[in-house]
């Protein structure tokens, strides 16, 4: 893989830079950046703004990665957006050295889809990194970077310092940056960024937090720090202490772009309508009951312990079984200890990425975790959830409702099975 914005930039150019026909708000991290996307869309459309959102990857259809007004774009206006840059992006590869990427080009498609529509705010997920991501033409006035951990290793660099750099450069003259908490490592590259271009920054724990959250059905109430006030009673329907911290991010940039600060408060009962809109496909989503499947798309050590966190936290299960497979340049050992205390039985399984590790491979790994007697191999996905629900249901003598099956270790694995389980 080749990073060069200026091919971007070119296709760019040529279609008359729709990128600059709206303001941004432009995200990075290492997880959480997806969720907290939704929630800052659902925030501006609930204020009345119109809204585009490019995020990545997708579940079941690549008009996913373009919202607008929170729905994805409809076939018509792909294909008609397509039409359009296809042409000029075969003009920009006849020119260029190496080839416009997949990843290029849905951005390209994005920009052109939300100028034509128009949007009042584009809210702009990074694919890889930030410096060198496509993305990375916006110069966007609100910059967020949720938690930074190690992933994408092989691009970005194996230590959280040098990760950081990469996605601290997305950091532009004159922005406002609001940053989740970091550790040391990560945060000194963003200070030290903010400082070379003159940005202002915000920090959870400093300026906005999370100031109390309860679980409740559905998802949490909580009260969030603003950066221009307490927003309490604020119902979020999704699960998880990582998401009361997307939640407090979201709120944070949306207040930074509408202009709310220490002298100005955002109206909170708006803000609790947008939060009441919010959705995460994919991120411990729920999609069948008795037994309860729960889909989630945590692929890294950090947010595989944010998911077990959470099932410990908000889900009283009293037998569990794990489906899992993974991407094969994933810390899948990790990833295993971290689901050992949780699990009851897990299926290992391969999902329909050409880079799936194999299901043998990852059973091997997971038998010096669980043991022989803990784990099973399926060959494909609809026979190792058909396993689940039966490993789940052994020795249940009356209802369902303590036994679960999660399905995770990679966003292909949840769209794979949401595929199978949301006919």
């Amino acid at each position: 893989m080749v990073f060069d914005l200026s091919r971007i930039q070119e296709l760019l150019d040529l279609l008359g830079s729709p990128q600059r026909a709206y303001p941004s708000i432009h995200l990075t991290g290492t997880n959480g950046k997806t969720s907290t996307a939704r929630m800052i869309d659902s925030l501006l459309r609930a204020f009345g703004l119109h809204t585009g959102r490019y995020t990545s990857p997708h579940l079941e259809t690549v008009r996913e990665r373009i919202a607008l007004d929170g729905e994805p774009v409809s076939e018509e206006r792909f294909a008609a957006t397509y039409r359009e840059v296809a042409p000029l992006a075969e003009l920009v590869d006849r020119q260029a050295d190496e080839p416009l990427t997949y990843f290029d080009l849905t951005t390209a498609l994005a920009f052109a889809a939300f100028a034509d529509a128009p949007v009042d705010v584009a809210v702009v997920e990074v694919g890889l990194g930030g410096a060198e991501d496509s993305t990375n033409v916006l110069g966007a006035g609100v910059a967020v970077i949720t938690p930074i951990g190690l992933d994408h290793t092989e691009w970005l660099g194996d230590r959280i310092e040098d990760i950081a750099v990469a996605k601290s450069g997305i950091i532009h003259r004159g922005a406002t940056v609001i940053t989740a908490a970091q550790s040391e490592e990560a945060a000194r590259p963003i200070l030290e960024r903010c400082v070379e271009v003159g940005a202002t920054v915000a920090r959870e724990g400093g300026e906005f937090g999370v100031l109390h959250r309860a679980v409740a059905v559905g998802g949490q109430v909580l009260t969030l720090q603003g950066l221009g006030g307490v927003y309490d009673e604020v119902f979020v329907p999704l699960h998880g202490a990582y998401q009361a911290q997307n939640a407090a991010v979201a709120l944070a940039a949306v207040e930074a772009f509408l202009g709310a600060g220490a002298s100005r408060q955002l109206d909170v009962e708006t803000v609790r309508q947008g939060f009441a809109a919010a959705s995460s496909p994919g991120r411990l989503e729920r999609v069948r009951g008795a037994p309860t499947i729960l889909l989630d798309g945590a692929h890294n050590p950090q947010g595989m312990a944010a998911t077990v966190t959470a099932l410990a936290e908000e889900f009283a299960f009293g037998r569990l079984v794990v489906v899992v497979s993974v991407l094969a340049d994933k810390d899948a050992a990790s990833m295993l200890e971290l689901l050992e205390p949780v699990a009851d039985f897990v299926v290992l399984t391969r999902n329909s990425s050409p880079r799936a590790m194999p299901p043998e491979e990852l059973a091997t790994i997971a038998e010096e975790i669980f043991g022989p007697e803990r784990i099973e191999i399926a060959a494909e996905m609809p026979d190792a959830i058909e396993s689940a629900v039966v490993h789940a249901e052994e020795g249940v003598e009356s209802g369902l409702s303590g036994v679960g099956v999660l399905v995770t270790g990679s966003v292909v694995t949840v769209a794979d099975a949401r595929r199978l389980l949301k006919r």
